[in-house]
């Protein structure tokens, strides 16, 4: 079937890779024609996945209609501060029905970014696929798994079929609130994982970190409507382990960065990606304190990254908190 990508950074080259392996007829869009021109010439994204081949059946583009009409799934892999702009960009051409996939992880301000291309597409019916997946091993065909959630099982299982090959499982989930959610608010705690190593503390601390910080998320997450057990699953706890202990990440880079001396805005010139834990610290600072939900290293790191607080003494804010049970 045709399917088209939208957004050719290495997450959605590495999908846009393994639909067309499957036998897709994939298009590819770039936001820029410099971008599209450099694929097509290349046949390889030299950037993020250097050394892994385009096969012949992807077509690369710079034309959103070209890229979207007829085509049955589309992927949409824009990072979060493009997901607005990127939403009006195809909603001219998106059609009643047409099925859209979001594998981007982040918010905008408070807004799921499903939440996002429903508002500007709401006519589209909207899933979401999550989980611990790094582009670089699953363009190498390392095995990953995944979890897809939908508004229906129908479509969940279509999208299962989709996507899954011998090297990417895919489970399929009703959960939509709980697998977007885990796999935005996990940055935050990756970062701070990262500024943990950065510091020069041990692996105690960021199991520490990793844990706490996954209650933090399940708290916010059934405070907003969210199953608890999503947040124990690939698309929580899964993707946080990953997310905060590769240097494959760009949030543990960012923050092991920043916990060795790096302001913000160095730390994400030094990444050269966008580092959606730093986008969606406020937006998690924010949800906390509008469900009144105990969050503290979310509110720390928050601190850390716009009110300049030294992360040691953010760290030892944490320590010497009020004697409670787990």
């Amino acid at each position: 079937m045709k399917t088209a990508v939208i957004g050719s950074g290495g997450w959605g080259t590495a999908i846009a890779i393994l639909l067309a392996e499957k036998g897709n007829d994939v298009y590819l869009w770039s936001w820029i024609q410099e971008e599209t021109d450099r694929l097509n010439a290349d046949r390889e994204n030299k950037e993020f996945l250097p050394g892994v081949k385009l096969p012949d059946n992807i077509v690369c583009t710079h034309n959103m209609e070209e890229c979207i009409k007829g085509a049955e799934v589309i992927v949409t892999a824009a990072p979060s501060p493009a997901t607005r702009t990127t939403a009006r960009a195809m909603a001219e051409f998106v059609a009643p029905g047409q099925k859209i996939v979001n594998i981007s992880k982040g918010l905008e301000k408070e807004l799921r970014l499903s939440q996002v291309y429903k508002e500007e597409m709401p006519y589209a019916d909207i899933s979401v696929l999550s989980g611990p997946s790094h582009a670089e091993e699953v363009s190498r065909k390392i095995p990953t798994t995944v979890v897809v959630a939908s508004e229906t099982n129908e479509t969940a299982e279509f999208l299962q079929d989709l996507f899954m090959c011998d090297t990417f499982r895919v489970y399929t989930s009703e959960d939509i609130i709980g697998v977007e959610l885990g796999g935005a608010l996990k940055n935050v705690i990756a970062l701070c994982a990262g500024i943990s190593d950065g510091l020069g503390y041990g692996d105690n601390t960021k199991a520490a970190l990793i844990t706490r910080g996954c209650a933090e998320i399940t708290r916010i997450g059934v405070a907003m409507g969210a199953k608890a057990s999503t947040f124990a699953g690939l698309s929580g706890l899964g993707d946080l382990i990953v997310t905060g202990t590769s240097t494959l990440s760009r949030n543990y880079t960012a923050g092991k960065l920043i916990g060795g001396g790096m302001t913000r805005e160095e730390a994400v010139k030094k990444v050269h990606m966008v580092v959606e834990g730093i986008n969606t610290s406020t937006a998690a600072y924010n949800l906390a304190k509008r469900y009144n939900v105990s969050a503290p290293i979310i509110e720390e790191a928050y601190k850390i990254l716009f009110e300049n607080k030294d992360p040691r003494d953010a760290v030892n804010s944490l320590m010497t908190r009020d004697k409670k049970p787990e």
